[in-house]
């Protein structure tokens, strides 16, 4: 039995129903587009107080990349963990292919997270995820998962 795809958008308090990550790694702060176990659009807002900015650097703040593709992931534990076989499952990543990045993206941009599911099924995932910020791609990547049988998660899904 499948349950009724979730009302969008999806705010903070429905995210961290399905992910198991809180701040300040939570990369996602709204999902407005969601086909379970297909595809989620998702957005994350950058803004100046993050704690990586601390460091990343001081003077001239720039997201780390990998904390770009570490959002896209979260996009995907979102379309993933959604799906009634799946959710509350934990999800790690299996490699990250064809990897590349576009464009900086400073405090202010809002990116938006776009993954597409090209594979499901068992313990392995494959999709393929592009980041933008006002339509210009700032990384695209394609990640695979694991979903180990034996690993789970009390309330949320996955690192995946």
């Amino acid at each position: 039995m499948t349950s009724d795809p979730p009302t969008l958008p999806l705010e903070a308090a429905d995210i961290m129903r399905i992910l198991p990550h809180r701040y300040p790694f939570l990369m996602v702060d709204r999902v407005v587009e969601l086909e379970p176990g297909r595809r989620a659009v998702a957005v994350k807002a950058v803004t100046a107080n993050e704690p990586q900015f601390t460091g990343h650097f001081p003077e001239r703040p720039i997201m780390p990349g990998v904390l770009m593709v570490e959002a896209l992931a979260q996009t995907a534990g979102i379309a993933v963990y959604t799906l009634d076989e799946y959710r509350g499952k934990l999800g790690l990543f299996a490699g990250i292919d064809e990897c590349r990045f576009k464009r900086m993206v400073v405090p202010g941009d809002a990116l938006r997270l776009e993954v597409t599911v090209e594979k499901l099924r068992g313990m392995f995932g494959r999709v393929r995820g592009v980041a933008s910020v006002e339509g210009e791609t700032a990384v695209e990547a394609t990640l695979s998962i694991i979903i180990p049988r034996d690993q789970s998660l009390g309330g949320g899904a996955a690192d995946a």
